[in-house]
This record gives structure tokens, sequence and C-alpha cells, in this order.
């Protein structure tokens, strides 16, 4: 009980707090924090920083032994490279939408080849400027559709940092 005293002699009052309200709220709250914080957990997407330095070349020759496959996002199209064989596909825009479904056979395609089939890295850019800009949206699309095929080990980099770099 919580006890007033009004500073006078003649009479003090008792007045009782009613702490059920604050226990129902933060039982509330802690409910809702033990659901979110299972969401939050299970809706990432993990992602590894990938790829090369700036400054290095693409493939130097030790680190040529085993392939990579590395995709730049544009903003005009989706390039798809090999480091070790310096071969790359290019998948353009469709009425100025980029070709998910073809990005998802290519990719399939890769990861069914002998070079990708026990592999689950791949390296994944956004080369995005001012004057031509790749959305978050679109580079958060093209690493699903790599975890979709098989790529469970994403790899996010600048484009200067792919193992395989088309020219531009």
């Amino acid at each position: 009980m919580a006890h007033i005293d009004t500073g006078e002699d003649k009479k003090s009052r008792n007045v009782e707090l009613n702490i059920i309200p604050f226990i129902d709220l933060m039982s509330c709250l802690t409910a809702f924090l033990l659901v979110t914080a299972v969401w939050v957990n299970m809706a990432q997407l993990p992602v590894a920083p990938a790829g090369k330095a700036r400054d290095v070349p693409p493939c130097m020759s030790d680190d040529c032994d085993k392939p990579k496959l590395s995709v730049l996002v544009d903003a005009d199209q989706i390039w798809i490279g090999i480091s070790r064989v310096n071969e790359f596909e290019s998948i353009p825009k469709v009425n100025g939408q980029y070709d998910w479904q073809k990005l998802e056979e290519r990719l399939k395609a890769q990861k069914a080849s002998a070079f990708f089939m026990d592999e689950k890295n791949i390296e994944i850019a956004a080369q995005s400027s001012q004057a031509s800009p790749v959305t978050y949206q679109n580079l958060v699309a093209t690493m699903d559709i790599a975890v979709k095929v098989g790529f469970g080990d994403v790899g996010l980099t600048d484009p200067q940092g792919l193992s395989a770099r088309p020219t531009l």
C-alpha cells in the first residue's frame, strides 16, 4: 500500500495502486517480442561478402583453379559470367522489366553443369548509378532466384570485385 501524507497533521490518505493493467500490458509485450524475434530469424536471407578487391585483376593464376559464377545486375540487363573461362551471357530486359524466368533458367543450367554441380557459392553485384539506377528490390530478387536454384551461399560484392567482370 502506498501512503500519501498531506503535510498537515489532520488526515493521511491511503492509496492502493492497481498494477494488474501494467502486468497485462507487459505480458502482451513479452508475447509480441517472442513472436517477432522468431519471425525475424526465419525471414532473413544470409548474405556474405564475396569477390575480390577492386584493384586486383579478375582472375589471378593461382586463383583460377575453381571457376566462380558471377551475376551482375545492370540497369538494362543481367550478366552471368564464369571466371575461369571468361564467358559471359546477357539477359536483356523485356518490355522494360528484367526477365526473371530466363535468369532462373540460365542459373539452373549453370547449376546442372559440371562446373557448379557441387558448388553453392555465387557472387552477385549491381551496377547502379544515378543516371541508370538498379533498385534494391531487383538485387534482392536476383539473390532469391540464386538461392531458389541451389546456390545457398550468396555473396554480395561491388561490380569491380566480381571474379568474372563483363566489359560494359
